[in-house]
């Protein structure tokens, strides 16, 4: 059994995600959310076309945060902490809570099983980071706030109704669905693809944690550069730096 709690496959082209974490129902762990955010900087980075966000076990794409120790979601989440133009294709079946829905908040399409169920608890729970907000750019105003706020779920079929879904299938299908919309897409000009998918990034409406993420995002990279070390180290050393831009 793999102990990796993300697992990548490469397979024509499309990177296969997977959550791998099916004793604790995937909970978002800081560990897995660390695995997650390297997943999509190798699909950024590598040749993979598209990629299919997916879980180890039928029962859940994941229960949410790990309270014991909750992460960052905003770390993992593509296009917040890690830019992806690449389109990202969620295949969701069983629980998909809290950070789950985020993450396929932000996911360019999603295939859910008809078993699948949609929970975002967050006011139950008395914690937020604020995500979900945006959730109301993507879906209706009233039903965004009535999942959110009232905490009510939403079942696959309900998810479809209102657009946070684009398929329901049943879940033995869920893979082959979420393939079919893969190998399509492949076969597009990847150019295009993730111009449109910038494009369109920039149409909706982005809430304050988004907004933030993007900019801590930023901050970071410059933070973790090897620029930065060698401004230091310069400076230290009372001589011109050597700037690389890395």
């Amino acid at each position: 059994m793999s102990t990796e709690l993300v697992t990548y496959e490469s397979k024509d082209d499309i990177a296969i995600i997977t959550l791998n974490r099916p004793e604790k129902l995937n909970a978002l762990s800081v560990d897995l959310g660390e695995e997650l955010r390297a997943a999509w900087q190798r699909f950024q980075a590598g040749s993979d076309r598209v990629a299919i966000l997916a879980s180890a076990t039928p029962r859940a794409f994941t229960v949410g945060a790990d309270l014991t120790h909750p992460p960052e979601i905003w770390r993992f989440t593509p296009s917040v902490g890690v830019e992806v133009d690449k389109p990202i294709i969620a295949a969701v079946d069983g629980y998909c809570v809290g950070g789950g829905v985020v993450l396929i908040q932000f996911a360019d399409l999603c295939v859910a099983a008809d078993t699948a169920v949609f929970s975002y608890p967050e006011a139950k729970v008395g914690v937020t980071g604020g995500l979900i907000s945006s959730l109301a750019a993507r879906i209706p105003h009233k039903i965004a706030m009535e999942f959110v706020l009232y905490a009510s779920d939403l079942t696959a079929q309900r998810a479809y109704e209102v657009g946070m879904v684009n398929k329901v299938v049943p879940a033995d299908q869920l893979m082959d669905a979420a393939m079919d919309y893969a190998n399509t897409l492949k076969q597009h000009a990847p150019m295009v693809l993730s111009t449109l998918k910038r494009f369109v990034g920039e149409v909706i409406n982005k809430g304050p944690s988004e907004r933030a993420g993007i900019a801590r995002r930023s901050t970071e990279a410059i933070l973790d550069s090897e620029d930065r070390n060698e401004g230091i180290a310069s400076f230290k050393e009372k001589r011109a730096p050597e700037f690389k831009g890395r």
